[in-house]
């Protein structure tokens, strides 16, 4: 390819000035303003939730003998907090409440996820 058909290199060290030179753009403001109504289009997407009081690991034959009443060891202790998942994402930890004749979870931990 002769030097007439190459694309011109961009000038770097000019491109670095003129990005030094512009002046500093003011802070989004609009992200303090905002409100869960903001959030209203995603109200009806579905996800999935678990609340997993415990885990334990069995063998197949184990499984199938297994009826009602049948107790199964955790490898959790009595009052310890249970994992909350969204979407298969931890996401909180909480207790176990009875609200009149059910059984539901009351968060008491928000798990912050790292992002990458």
């Amino acid at each position: 390819m002769s030097d007439e058909n190459k694309p011109p290199l961009p000038n770097l060290e000019a491109d670095v000035s003129a990005i030094n030179a512009a002046p500093p753009t003011a802070p989004d403001t609009d992200h303090a303003t905002k409100s869960a109504g903001d959030l209203e289009a995603l109200f009806d997407v579905p996800v999935h939730v678990s609340a997993v009081l415990g885990r334990t690991r069995m063998d197949v034959g184990d499984l199938l003998k297994l009826a009602p009443g049948t107790m199964l060891e955790l490898d959790r202790k009595v009052g310890e907090a249970i994992d909350i998942f969204v979407n298969n994402r931890l996401v909180a930890r909480g207790e176990v409440v009875l609200v009149e004749d059910r059984l539901g979870v009351t968060m008491t931990e928000i798990i912050k996820a790292e992002r990458n």
